[in-house]
Protein backbone atom coordinates (compact mmCIF):
# COMPACT_ATOMS: atom_id res chain seq x y z
CA UNK A 1 0.00 0.00 0.00
CA UNK A 2 2.77 2.26 0.72
CA UNK A 3 4.19 2.12 -2.87
CA UNK A 4 0.65 2.73 -4.50
CA UNK A 5 0.19 5.89 -1.88
CA UNK A 6 4.29 7.06 -3.40
CA UNK A 7 2.92 6.54 -6.81
CA UNK A 8 0.07 8.30 -6.55
CA UNK A 9 1.89 11.20 -4.65
CA UNK A 10 4.67 11.31 -7.90
CA UNK A 11 2.11 11.39 -10.73
CA UNK A 12 -0.22 14.56 -8.66
CA UNK A 13 3.46 16.57 -8.87
CA UNK A 14 4.22 15.41 -12.42
CA UNK A 15 3.60 18.52 -14.79
CA UNK A 16 3.81 21.39 -12.19
CA UNK A 17 7.18 19.38 -10.85
CA UNK A 18 10.13 21.89 -10.97
CA UNK A 19 12.50 20.64 -13.77
CA UNK A 20 10.74 17.66 -15.12
CA UNK A 21 11.71 15.63 -17.92
CA UNK A 22 15.33 16.12 -17.03
CA UNK A 23 17.79 13.44 -16.30
CA UNK A 24 21.38 14.48 -15.10
CA UNK A 25 23.39 11.59 -14.99
CA UNK A 26 26.38 11.89 -12.76
CA UNK A 27 29.48 9.43 -13.63
CA UNK A 28 33.05 9.47 -11.57
CA UNK A 29 35.11 6.19 -10.15
CA UNK A 30 35.39 5.97 -6.09
CA UNK A 31 36.66 8.88 -4.31
CA UNK A 32 35.96 10.98 -7.11
CA UNK A 33 34.00 13.24 -4.59
CA UNK A 34 31.23 13.10 -6.48
CA UNK A 35 28.41 13.37 -3.29
CA UNK A 36 30.14 16.37 -2.12
CA UNK A 37 29.73 17.64 -6.27
CA UNK A 38 26.07 17.03 -5.87
CA UNK A 39 26.12 18.91 -2.87
CA UNK A 40 27.84 21.73 -4.62
CA UNK A 41 26.62 21.51 -8.07
CA UNK A 42 22.56 21.15 -7.17
CA UNK A 43 21.61 21.57 -3.54
CA UNK A 44 22.07 17.91 -2.65
CA UNK A 45 21.59 17.58 1.07
CA UNK A 46 24.96 16.38 2.62
CA UNK A 47 23.58 13.82 5.28
CA UNK A 48 22.98 11.56 2.60
CA UNK A 49 19.24 10.58 3.95
CA UNK A 50 16.73 12.76 1.59
CA UNK A 51 16.32 11.91 -2.05
CA UNK A 52 15.81 15.26 -3.30
CA UNK A 53 17.68 18.52 -3.78
CA UNK A 54 15.61 21.17 -2.27
CA UNK A 55 17.26 23.99 -4.43
CA UNK A 56 15.79 22.71 -8.15
CA UNK A 57 13.46 19.09 -6.82
CA UNK A 58 15.45 16.62 -8.82
CA UNK A 59 15.48 13.22 -7.52
CA UNK A 60 18.49 11.27 -6.34
CA UNK A 61 19.24 8.24 -8.13
CA UNK A 62 21.74 6.33 -5.69
CA UNK A 63 21.81 2.58 -4.78
CA UNK A 64 24.40 3.02 -2.61
CA UNK A 65 22.71 5.00 0.33
CA UNK A 66 20.46 2.07 0.91
CA UNK A 67 23.24 -0.32 0.37
CA UNK A 68 25.42 0.95 3.19
CA UNK A 69 22.05 1.26 5.34
CA UNK A 70 21.69 -2.06 4.29
CA UNK A 71 25.62 -2.95 5.77
CA UNK A 72 24.73 -0.82 8.79
CA UNK A 73 21.71 -3.56 9.79
CA UNK A 74 23.97 -6.26 9.53
CA UNK A 75 26.32 -4.91 11.58
CA UNK A 76 28.67 -4.41 9.05
CA UNK A 77 31.12 -1.73 9.08
CA UNK A 78 30.92 -0.11 5.25
CA UNK A 79 34.80 1.07 5.95
CA UNK A 80 35.65 -2.61 6.46
CA UNK A 81 34.98 -3.69 3.00
CA UNK A 82 38.02 -2.29 2.12
CA UNK A 83 40.22 -4.94 3.60
CA UNK A 84 37.65 -8.12 4.10
CA UNK A 85 38.39 -10.94 2.10
CA UNK A 86 36.92 -11.31 -1.21
CA UNK A 87 34.08 -14.35 -0.69
CA UNK A 88 32.64 -12.31 2.38
CA UNK A 89 33.03 -8.98 -0.37
CA UNK A 90 31.28 -11.19 -2.88
CA UNK A 91 28.59 -11.98 -0.33
CA UNK A 92 28.21 -8.85 0.32
CA UNK A 93 27.93 -7.12 -3.38
CA UNK A 94 26.76 -9.99 -5.72
CA UNK A 95 24.26 -12.51 -6.21
CA UNK A 96 20.20 -11.97 -5.90
CA UNK A 97 20.13 -11.74 -1.56
CA UNK A 98 23.01 -9.63 -1.27
CA UNK A 99 22.52 -6.08 0.61
CA UNK A 100 24.05 -4.60 -2.98
CA UNK A 101 21.14 -6.11 -4.90
CA UNK A 102 19.04 -5.46 -2.50
CA UNK A 103 19.57 -1.56 -2.34
CA UNK A 104 19.56 -2.21 -6.36
CA UNK A 105 15.91 -2.79 -6.65
CA UNK A 106 14.71 -0.46 -4.06
CA UNK A 107 16.23 2.02 -6.19
CA UNK A 108 15.14 0.88 -9.56
CA UNK A 109 11.62 1.07 -7.78
CA UNK A 110 12.30 4.74 -6.88
CA UNK A 111 13.29 5.20 -10.46
CA UNK A 112 10.28 3.52 -11.88
CA UNK A 113 8.10 5.83 -9.97
CA UNK A 114 9.76 9.34 -10.48
CA UNK A 115 9.86 8.18 -14.88
CA UNK A 116 6.25 7.40 -14.08
CA UNK A 117 5.24 10.94 -13.26
CA UNK A 118 8.24 12.72 -15.38
CA UNK A 119 10.11 13.80 -12.43
CA UNK A 120 13.44 15.37 -13.13
CA UNK A 121 16.70 13.27 -11.99
CA UNK A 122 20.13 12.98 -10.86
CA UNK A 123 21.12 9.20 -11.54
CA UNK A 124 24.22 8.71 -9.58
CA UNK A 125 26.56 6.29 -11.05
CA UNK A 126 30.41 5.19 -11.35
CA UNK A 127 30.69 5.38 -15.22
CA UNK A 128 32.91 2.86 -15.86
CA UNK A 129 30.28 0.50 -17.60
CA UNK A 130 29.90 3.22 -20.75
CA UNK A 131 27.21 1.02 -22.93
CA UNK A 132 25.37 0.92 -19.47
CA UNK A 133 25.27 4.30 -19.11
CA UNK A 134 24.00 4.35 -22.76
CA UNK A 135 21.20 1.91 -22.34
CA UNK A 136 19.68 3.72 -20.02
CA UNK A 137 20.29 6.70 -21.42
CA UNK A 138 18.11 5.34 -24.42
CA UNK A 139 15.00 3.85 -21.86
CA UNK A 140 15.12 7.26 -20.52
CA UNK A 141 14.91 9.08 -23.71
CA UNK A 142 12.58 7.18 -24.56
CA UNK A 143 9.95 8.28 -22.14
CA UNK A 144 10.56 11.70 -23.45
CA UNK A 145 13.96 13.37 -21.22
CA UNK A 146 16.78 15.29 -22.23
CA UNK A 147 20.19 13.78 -20.71
CA UNK A 148 22.99 15.06 -19.66
CA UNK A 149 25.96 13.92 -18.39
CA UNK A 150 28.56 15.28 -15.47
CA UNK A 151 31.27 13.80 -15.34
CA UNK A 152 33.83 14.53 -12.08
CA UNK A 153 37.41 14.02 -12.98
CA UNK A 154 39.94 13.40 -10.30
CA UNK A 155 43.84 11.99 -10.47
CA UNK A 156 44.33 8.38 -9.39
CA UNK A 157 46.35 9.53 -6.47
CA UNK A 158 43.17 11.68 -5.06
CA UNK A 159 41.13 9.08 -5.91
CA UNK A 160 42.90 6.34 -3.68
CA UNK A 161 43.55 9.19 -0.57
CA UNK A 162 39.51 9.39 -0.79
CA UNK A 163 38.89 6.30 -1.18
CA UNK A 164 40.58 5.66 1.70
CA UNK A 165 39.12 8.39 4.34
CA UNK A 166 35.66 7.52 3.32
CA UNK A 167 33.12 6.14 5.28
CA UNK A 168 32.61 3.29 2.69
CA UNK A 169 36.14 2.17 1.24
CA UNK A 170 36.67 -0.48 -1.91
CA UNK A 171 40.00 -2.17 -2.00
CA UNK A 172 42.49 -0.43 -3.27
CA UNK A 173 43.24 -2.75 -6.57
CA UNK A 174 39.34 -2.00 -7.54
CA UNK A 175 39.39 1.75 -7.19
CA UNK A 176 42.29 1.38 -9.76
CA UNK A 177 40.73 -0.72 -11.37
CA UNK A 178 37.66 1.07 -11.65
CA UNK A 179 38.84 4.72 -11.95
CA UNK A 180 40.95 3.11 -15.20
CA UNK A 181 37.77 1.82 -17.35
CA UNK A 182 36.10 5.35 -16.19
CA UNK A 183 38.82 7.57 -18.05
CA UNK A 184 38.86 5.56 -21.00
CA UNK A 185 34.87 5.84 -21.37
CA UNK A 186 35.19 10.05 -21.13
CA UNK A 187 35.98 10.21 -25.49
CA UNK A 188 32.44 7.71 -25.19
CA UNK A 189 30.37 9.79 -22.93
CA UNK A 190 30.92 12.96 -25.14
CA UNK A 191 30.08 10.82 -28.18
CA UNK A 192 26.82 9.52 -26.40
CA UNK A 193 25.59 12.78 -24.82
CA UNK A 194 27.66 15.44 -27.05
CA UNK A 195 29.61 18.17 -26.03
CA UNK A 196 26.98 20.64 -25.06
CA UNK A 197 25.15 17.96 -22.75
CA UNK A 198 28.47 16.96 -20.81
CA UNK A 199 30.36 19.06 -18.37
CA UNK A 200 33.57 17.90 -16.90
CA UNK A 201 34.41 19.03 -13.20
CA UNK A 202 37.85 18.50 -12.33
CA UNK A 203 37.63 17.94 -8.55
CA UNK A 204 41.21 17.09 -7.92
CA UNK A 205 41.45 20.14 -5.69
CA UNK A 206 40.27 21.47 -2.97
CA UNK A 207 38.08 24.08 -1.94
CA UNK A 208 34.57 25.04 -4.00
CA UNK A 209 36.18 27.12 -6.74
CA UNK A 210 35.98 24.78 -9.40
CA UNK A 211 32.19 23.97 -8.39
CA UNK A 212 31.57 27.55 -8.68
CA UNK A 213 32.56 27.91 -11.96
CA UNK A 214 30.28 25.05 -12.80
CA UNK A 215 27.29 26.32 -11.36
CA UNK A 216 26.58 29.05 -14.52
CA UNK A 217 26.35 25.79 -17.23
CA UNK A 218 24.57 23.55 -14.98
CA UNK A 219 21.96 26.47 -14.39
CA UNK A 220 21.97 26.91 -17.99
CA UNK A 221 21.34 23.19 -19.01
CA UNK A 222 18.11 23.23 -16.02
CA UNK A 223 16.91 26.35 -18.40
CA UNK A 224 17.23 25.04 -21.57
CA UNK A 225 13.96 24.29 -23.13
CA UNK A 226 12.97 20.82 -23.46
CA UNK A 227 14.25 19.33 -26.99
CA UNK A 228 12.72 15.79 -26.44
CA UNK A 229 9.34 15.20 -28.85
CA UNK A 230 8.26 12.85 -26.70
CA UNK A 231 8.59 14.93 -23.82
CA UNK A 232 7.16 18.09 -24.79
CA UNK A 233 3.64 15.86 -26.66
CA UNK A 234 3.26 14.36 -22.80
CA UNK A 235 3.08 18.20 -21.49
CA UNK A 236 0.77 18.68 -24.05
CA UNK A 237 -0.87 15.58 -23.20
CA UNK A 238 -1.04 16.31 -19.24
CA UNK A 239 -1.69 20.21 -19.32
Amino acid sequence: MKYIKLFEDFLNEGIYDKNILKAFFMAGGPGSGKSRAAEELFGVPSNGIQSISYANGLKIINSDQGFELQLKKMGVNPKDLATMDPKQFAELTSGEYSPREKSKRVTALKQKLYIEGRLGMIIDGTGDDYKKIEAKKNAIEAYGYDCYMIFINTSLEVALRRNAARARSLPEEMVKEIWQNVQNNIGHFQTIFGGDNLIIVDNSITGTEHFDKMAGAINKLLKKPLQNRVGKEWIKANS
